[in-house]
């Protein structure tokens, strides 16, 4: 999956920049939290974003109207 998405993130297809103990974190396994299936692999900004939002669309369609001041 890390060759398939050329070591970056799923989302904003940018490599991972969280640094740890000097070391730049790995991306984070993201997963659909009802049914276990591993989606892609993100980085810590994108996976903190979509924990915020509780994997909701309907949140994240209203986000996105918002930011395009719709």
């Amino acid at each position: 999956m890390l060759a398939s998405q050329d070591g970056k993130c799923a989302i904003c297809a940018n490599e991972e920049t969280l640094v740890i103990r000097g070391k730049v974190a790995q991306l984070a396994i993201d997963h659909d939290h009802e049914t276990g299936d591993v989606r892609g692999l993100l980085c810590s900004a994108c996976n903190t974003g979509l924990g915020k939002f509780e994997d909701d669309v309907d949140r994240l369609a209203a986000a996105i109207n918002y930011l395009k001041g719709a």
